[in-house]
């Protein structure tokens, strides 16, 4: 999955920017700002870095269950996990 980090702990700033977050086409590593937040592409991350992030009683777990979009939310940052042409691949053939 894709990971895209935003750097604000305020729910509501990001839940006003999400959709616009989604609709950014960022490459590997790029980084860019966001009605003043900074959003970064955070690169893939593995298989069971959503379990392991899960179990972490300071991590709260959100879903776009439509988008199949996991948003996670520790310390300052919420890590919006998009899946990869890759994942869907993975998740047909399973």
């Amino acid at each position: 999955m894709k990971c895209i980090s935003v750097y604000t702990k305020d729910f509501e700033v990001f839940s006003d920017i999400c959709e616009k977050i989604l609709e950014l086409n960022l490459g590997e590593n790029d980084e860019t700002e966001v009605d003043g937040i900074t959003v970064a592409d955070a690169g893939e991350v593995p298989d069971d870095y959503i379990e392991k992030m899960r179990q972490k009683p300071e991590v709260a777990v959100m879903r776009i269950r439509k988008q199949g979009v996991i948003i996670l939310q520790h310390g300052e940052v919420f890590e919006i996990l998009i899946p990869t042409e890759e994942d869907e691949e993975t998740e047909e053939t399973a």
